[in-house]
């Protein structure tokens, strides 16, 4: 491949590590931003979870998010769409999940303007009477991130994506389970191997989100690179001009990719695009994009500090 004219990545597992960009790869999108090529973020992450990443890499613009259902300008802290689950559709995923999967529990995503909008309506899990049960499983969603209701009240309006979630199983056996289940009605993909699962659109994948980014951006299919480590970076590498996968993937993704990378913590993504961009590369411990302009930095939560419920960082089954 020339060197692409614009880079795409996945964030958990790809280009973080312990919740950061590592040095040498934070000056490696740096320097794909000063040469004038787009980075875009392409992440299961809702728009309240980029911001804290984002500003460790100053000069980003558009993000694509909850998979491929919400496209977000991070400068502007604006969502400029999104694809949603209408409520009967929800409905309808729910029961279906109650019959094939009485022990899962179930979760939705919503989406504002903002990525601050309305903070305790954006990610909403059900209220169990299992939860106080002898030996029933405890913590099943990250308490500093939820709003807990009642099912019915999951279901009233449209939402980016609906989680289902259940310990005693692994995402692929849920995946496994649903598919037959669910016959299209819906894509169904997940980010961890923790017995999560993540039901989106019919059609709406990473892929899509970022084939509209590109089209704005004035940038062809096939000078597109993309990196991914799980299941739902698959239909993005597949599309990608160039599909990197990391060392640290699943085997989803090695079966799709052009190349596979070194593993996150091993500067896979830095490793890849210092073959275009290296001269560039600056190893600092804080890299600035020189064209980035002052508002170009990432928005804040309200009050200024970032906390598990502001937008803070995801639990590990929810990311992507």
């Amino acid at each position: 491949m020339q060197q692409p004219r614009l880079v795409a990545s996945d964030v958990d597992g790809t280009l973080l590590v312990e919740r950061r960009p590592s040095q040498r790869t934070t000056a490696a999108v740096a320097a794909v931003l000063a040469s004038g090529t787009p980075f875009v973020l392409v992440t299961g992450r809702p728009p309240r979870w980029i911001p804290p990443v984002a500003e460790y890499l100053p000069g980003l613009g558009t993000a694509v998010c909850a998979n491929g259902a919400v496209l977000y300008d991070i400068p502007t802290d604006r969502v400029l769409s999104a694809v949603t689950l209408a409520p009967e559709l929800l409905r309808e995923l729910a029961a279906t999940c109650a019959r094939v999967l009485p022990e899962a529990w179930l979760a939705v995503e919503r989406v504002g303007k903002g990525a601050f909008d309305d903070i305790e309506g954006q990610f909403l899990c059900e209220v169990d009477v299992r939860l106080s049960q002898p030996g029933a499983y405890r913590g099943v969603w990250s308490s500093a991130q939820h709003t807990a209701v009642p099912r019915e009240r999951l279901l009233d309006a449209p939402a980016i994506k609906l989680l289902v979630k259940d310990p005693g199983r692994s995402s692929d056996e849920l995946r496994a389970v649903l598919a037959p289940a669910l016959d299209g009605a819906v894509d169904i993909t997940f980010a961890s191997s923790n017995g999560l699962v993540e039901l989106a659109p019919a059609g709406v994948t990473k892929a899509t989100g970022l084939a509209r980014v590109a089209a704005a951006a004035g940038v062809a299919q096939s000078d597109v690179i993309a990196f991914g480590d799980m299941p739902n970076d698959v239909d993005m590498l597949r599309w990608a001009g160039h599909g990197v996968a990391m060392g640290n993937g699943h085997p989803d993704v090695f079966a799709v990719a052009d190349e596979v990378t070194a593993s996150n913590a091993e500067d896979g993504v830095a490793l890849v695009l210092e073959r275009w961009f290296s001269s560039q590369v600056r190893r600092d411990p804080a890299p600035r994009v020189a064209s980035a302009p002052a508002h170009a930095h990432a928005p804040r939560p309200p009050g200024g500090v970032w906390s598990g419920r502001s937008a803070g960082y995801p639990h590990r089954d929810h990311r992507g």
